[in-house]
């Protein structure tokens, strides 16, 4: 645990600094110009997401630890995978791009809120006393809002610069996703087996359940099959280094961890799948 909970908020910091560096004043002014599809995409990740990872969390009988950290990664923004895998689908990038940034934003108060909400409705009382709604809430700025807005700083100074390093921006985003997690998974080797029968089952369902939610809500409320992959996978891919940031600042127990690490592997396989399954279709 001591590992990760170095490398996650260096990670995450870095990880929003390249979301930054992609981002332009367009990305936002497209949701004003644009607001249905993006006003889907924030529903089905923002509210729909939440209530289904409950809803399965109960029909599960999930054990309490596990149960928060299956909050956790599903409140959790999505993150740059999913912008590359909606290229990689011919999805709607620039939707995608759009969501990623305005929900990351929005985390600071949307991701406190719903796991301290969720904490006592599930009855659970062991987070760390020193932390609060408002002190986590702080602590994501620094690592997420902060480095956003610093990395379109740089981005409008720099602006050719930094369009000719795209890809490289993004494969390191990925890379740097990869260590967090490769962390996780090296440090508690022996119990891995039983952390993936614990919580993979729940998982598994709650990704692709969110993948085909998105993809079906999407086909009747946004204007077209590019903006309905772009969906589906931001509902399914979460910002996994957030996740374990967030988890790691609430608790010492690696437990709680023990979803965000689940999810990540899984995800990972089933969008691939689902890339290869959309991408034709137009």
């Amino acid at each position: 645990m001591e590992v990760v909970t170095k490398i996650a908020p260096i990670a995450l910091a870095l990880i929003m600094l390249a979301l930054g560096l992609g981002l332009t004043g367009q990305d936002f002014l497209r949701v004003i110009k644009q607001p249905k599809d993006f006003i889907v995409g924030l529903i089905c990740q923002l509210i729909l997401l939440p209530i289904i990872a409950f809803i399965l969390i109960k029909i599960f009988n999930t054990p309490l630890e596990l149960a928060l950290g299956v909050m956790i990664i599903a409140v959790a923004p999505g993150g740059v995978t999913s912008n590359v895998l909606t290229k990689f689908a011919n999805g709607d990038v620039a939707l995608s791009v759009s969501l990623t940034a305005i929900i990351s934003l929005i985390s600071i108060i949307s991701v406190p809120f719903i796991v301290f909400l969720s904490a006592d409705l599930l009855e659970i009382s062991n987070i760390s006393k020193e932390i609060s709604m408002i002190g986590i809430s702080m602590k994501m700025f620094l690592v997420v809002t902060l480095p956003v807005l610093l990395g379109m700083v740089i981005r409008k100074l720099a602006t050719n610069f930094i369009t000719s390093k795209t890809l490289m921006i993004q494969r390191i985003s990925i890379i740097l996703f990869i260590i967090v997690f490769a962390a996780i998974w090296v440090e508690e080797w022996e119990n891995i087996m039983s952390y993936i029968a614990q919580a993979g089952a729940i998982t598994l369902v709650l990704n692709i359940v969110m993948m085909i939610v998105g993809y079906y809500v999407a086909k009747y409320l946004v204007s077209g099959v590019a903006q309905r992959k772009c969906i589906s996978l931001e509902c399914g891919l979460q910002n996994g280094t957030l996740a374990v940031f967030v988890a790691s600042q609430l608790f010492s127990d690696i437990t709680f961890l023990i979803p965000t690490a689940t999810y990540a592997l899984i995800m990972f396989v089933t969008s691939i799948i689902f890339v290869l399954l959309v991408r034709k279709i137009s």
